[in-house]
Order: C-alpha cells, then structure tokens, then sequence
C-alpha cells in the first residue's frame, strides 16, 4: 500500500470516541461470558469443598470422577453460551463493516459478504466448548497434583491444603482469563477472514486507551500492521492485536482509497 494513500486513510479513521465506543461493546460481550463461565468455577469451588472441606482429601479418584461427569454434563450448555457469545461478535463485526459503508464499494461488500467466516466461527465454537470443559477438568488435575505433592511432603501438608481450598479462586481466574482471551481473539479472527477476502492488507493496532494497557501494546497503538505478517510486540513473540492472552487490543482495518 502506497504511504500517501496510507496516510489519507488512517487521517479519516474513526474519532477516539468512536473507538471507546465499539471496546465498550466488546468489554460488554466479555463481561457477560466471564459471568457465565464464573458460574462454573462456582460450581467447581464447592463439589471440591465437598470432598475436601479442610483441604484434605480421601478420595482423590472420587473427587476427580466427579468433576468428569460435571464436565460432561455442562456440554450442552457449554455450546449454548459459546454461541451467543459468538454471534454476538460476529453481529459486532458485521456492524462495523456497516459503519464503513461510505468507504466500501459496492464489488467489496459482496467479497466481505460472502467471506469465509462459517469455518473460523464453526471451530471457535468447538474450541469454546473444549476451554469450558477445561475448567473442572483441570481444577480435578490440580487438585490431584496438590495431593501427591502433599504425600511425598508431609512437612508442607498445610499448605497444600490452603491451595486445594484455594481451587474454587483458581478456577474463578481461569475462567476471567478465558473470556477476555477468547473474546478478543475470536474477534480480531472474524475481523481479519472478512479484510482478507476482500484484499484488505493492513490495520491500525488499537488499545483499550485504558490504564491497564501492558506497556508492549501501547507501544504498538496506532501501528500499521500488515494481515500477512504478525508484528514482533515483545522479543520472540509474534502476534496481532487481540490474540495474546488477556489482551483487549483489536485491529481497526485500513481500506485504501483510489489514487
């Protein structure tokens, strides 16, 4: 893309207001997803208060078969929150496109239209089901872990049992991580299958302009970041905007006027 056709874009990109605007949503999609996976991590919390109510457990095999068949169990509902959660971000992006009309011709809207977007929210879904799951799941390995360490150290037994009590909160910061990840990194997904198909290359790194912004990313707000080749943000690590763990960034996409 030539600099000066660049430059002319992004001057007309949306007002900083405008931005705030579309993160508040997305913060708002994230915050009910979380909401719900928290419900799980609650319902993990206490089926292992119930078989540790002082941390100390009997009956590992039990305690972990338990959390097995709640896994199973949650499956449906599990795929039912997935997908409001998705359709929610694919009606988000959807109306962003929208708001771009003015900037998109008529042959764009048709490629950006009939994008191949059925695959990535078909596997997000699937991935979404398998990272609830994850949640007794993996509070069950934990906890079990916790418990051999507890057999081969005696001398640290008590502090072993803080942490097995400690699961519930564990598994609670899970889920919390698992909605802002999913959240933004389905979106910036979705966003990047619609610019791709109708020859969009770049977008304009954007944060939540709040203080919690890690100092790598407010480093790269406001970059011009090509769809082909994922920035450099830290030493080693390559990845775009709404795609590293915890990150609330997104990609506004740059569409290049005639010259």
């Amino acid at each position: 893309m030539k600099t000066a056709v660049l430059k002319r874009t992004i001057d007309r990109a949306p007002s900083f207001r405008a931005r705030q605007l579309k993160f508040q949503k997305s913060r708002k999609a994230e915050i009910d997803y979380a909401r719900k996976l928290r419900s799980v991590a609650k319902q993990v919390g206490s089926i292992i208060d119930g078989f540790a109510p002082k941390g100390i457990i009997n009956n590992v095999a039990a305690l972990n078969d338990a959390l097995n068949k709640y896994a199973d169990m949650i499956t449906p509902w599990a795929r039912a929150v997935a997908s409001r959660m998705l359709d929610d971000i694919k009606r988000r992006d959807a109306d962003m496109w929208k708001q771009m009309g003015d900037q998109i011709g008529r042959e764009l809207k048709k490629e950006i239209e009939f994008a191949p977007t059925g695959r990535i929210m078909a596997e997000a879904l699937n991935e979404q089901v398998s990272l609830i799951k994850s949640l007794p799941l993996e509070a069950g390995k934990r906890v079990h872990d916790l418990t051999m360490l507890g057999l081969s150290d005696s001398s640290r037994a008590s502090e072993i049992a803080k942490e097995i009590m400690h699961s519930g909160q564990v598994t609670k910061s899970r889920a919390n991580l698992i909605a802002r990840t999913e959240v933004a990194r389905t979106a910036t997904e979705l966003t990047k299958a619609r610019a791709v198909a109708a020859g969009i290359t770049h977008y304009v790194w954007r944060t939540s302009g709040d203080a919690d912004v890690r100092e790598s990313h407010k480093h790269m707000n406001g970059k011009v970041i090509a769809f082909n080749q994922p920035p450099e943000v830290e030493p080693g690590k390559r990845y775009h905007a709404g795609q590293f763990p915890n990150c609330r960034c997104y990609p506004e996409i740059v569409i290049p006027e005639e010259e």
